[in-house]
C-alpha cells in the first residue's frame, strides 16, 4: 500500500490550471474553498437556478453555468449526485472537453459500471476523501486535515497522478495521509460499508434494539437512550483507538457482556448475507437497481423515507434532543 504526504505533492501540477468545481453541496464547498485558499484559481459549475449559487458567490468564488466552467477549465472535478452525472455529464461535460484535460471524481461509481466513459485522450482521476465535506473544511481551517483515497483509472498526459496527489495535498489531505486505490476497489468497499455497516446495518441494529426494549414495556426515552444516544460514545472510542481501546473504555460488564452476547447477534448467517450484498456490489446489481430507482422516481425510496421519519424512535429523539442544550441547533 502507498501512502503519500506533503512531501510527495507538489501543488505546481495545479497551479496555473484552471479548475472548475461542479456542485456545491457537502463535499463541492470544501473542495472549492480548500483549492481557493491553497492559492489555486478555482470556479464553480452550477444550474443556472441552482439554490447555492449565492453561498458561493458569498465565498468568493466565480460561478458559471455548468457548461460555461468545463469549457474554461483544464481540470474538472464533479461533485454532483451520483444519479445526476450522467445525464450532467453527457449533455454538458463531454461537449466541452478537450484532449489533455482532465476529469476528477469524489467517488468512482459512474466511472466504475460504465454510466461515464471518458474519452481516451482525458485524463480521469478521483481524490476521495474519507469524510464529510464539512469536516473537509474545517480541519483545513485549523491547518490540519482528513485522510484521502487517490487513484488513476486514466493517464493521458503522464501527469494524472502529479494532479491527483497535488488536489489532495489542497485538500490538506497529504498532512493526514493520502493512500493509492483503484477506483474499483473505492466504489465497491465505499457502497459494500454503506449498505452493511455505517447506514444499512447500524441503523437496522438501532432500530431493533429500540423495539425489543419497547415491546418489552420499557419507556421510550430509555430504549432511545441506550440504542441511539449513547452509540456516539462507543463510536468515538472505536475512532480513537479501535476495538481494543472501546474494551479498555467500558466497564468490565460490558466488555464480558459485548464480548459473549455480539457473536450471538452477529452469526455466520449475517456474515453470509453481507457476502451476498458485496457481490451485489460487486457484480453491478446493485448500481442498475439505483438507477433504476432514480429513473423510475424514487418511488420505493420515498416509501422508506416516511417510513423511517414516521418511526417511534425519531419522535422520542426528537423531543430528547431539543433538550440537549449542548447540541448545535440549525
Amino acid at each position: 500500500m502507498n501512502v503519500y504526504y506533503d512531501k510527495d505533492a507538489d501543488l505546481g501540477y495545479l497551479q496555473g490550471k484552471n479548475i472548475a468545481i461542479l456542485g456545491y453541496g457537502s463535499q463541492g464547498h470544501a473542495h472549492a474553498l480548500n483549492l481557493k485558499d491553497s492559492g489555486l484559481n478555482v470556479r464553480v459549475g452550477l444550474r443556472t437556478e441552482s439554490s447555492s449559487s449565492d453561498k458561493a458567490r458569498e465565498a468568493g468564488l466565480q460561478v458559471d453555468t455548468v457548461a460555461e466552467a468545463v469549457k474554461w477549465a483544464d481540470i474538472v472535478m464533479v461533485l454532483l449526485p451520483d444519479q445526476n452525472q450522467k445525464a450532467i455529464y453527457d449533455a454538458e461535460i463531454a461537449p466541452n472537453l478537450l484532449p489533455g484535460n482532465t476529469l476528477a471524481f469524489a467517488h468512482g461509481f459512474n466511472i466504475h459500471y460504465k454510466q461515464i466513459i471518458p474519452d481516451e485522450t482525458i485524463n480521469v482521476i478521483m481524490i476521495a476523501p474519507k469524510s464529510p465535506g464539512h469536516l473537509v473544511r474545517r480541519t483545513f481551517t485549523q491547518g490540519n486535515g482528513v485522510p484521502c483515497l487517490i487513484a488513476v483509472h486514466q493517464d493521458a498526459t503522464g501527469e494524472a497522478k502529479h494532479q491527483a496527489l497535488a488536489w489532495a495535498k489542497a485538500l490538506g489531505g497529504t498532512k493526514a495521509g493520502v493512500i493509492e486505490t483503484s477506483i474499483k476497489n473505492e466504489t465497491e468497499t465505499d457502497l459494500f460499508g454503506e449498505q452493511a455497516v455505517l447506514c444499512g446495518g447500524s441503523a437496522e441494529l438501532i432500530k431493533a434494539g429500540y423495539e425489543t426494549l419497547v415491546e418489552a414495556g420499557y419507556p421510550e426515552e430509555l430504549a432511545y437512550f441506550e440504542c441511539m444516544h449513547e452509540l456516539k460514545l462507543i463510536v468515538d472510542l472505536y475512532y480513537e483507538g479501535g476495538l481494543s481501546r472501546m474494551n479498555y473504555s467500558v466497564s468490565d460488564t460490558a466488555e464480558y457482556g459485548g464480548m459473549t452476547r455480539g457473536p450471538r447477534l452477529i452469526t455466520p448467517a449475517v456474515k453470509a448475507e453481507m457476502k451476498k450484498i458485496l457481490e451485489e456490489v460487486q457484480d453491478g446489481r446493485f448500481a442498475k437497481e439505483f438507477i433504476d430507482e432514480c429513473n423510475g422516481g424514487y418511488k420505493q425510496l420515498n416509501k422508506l423515507r416516511e417510513e423511517n421519519r414516521n418511526h417511534s424512535i425519531e419522535t422520542v429523539g426528537a423531543k430528547l434532543r431539543n433538550m440537549m442544550s449542548w447540541l448545535i441547533k440549525k
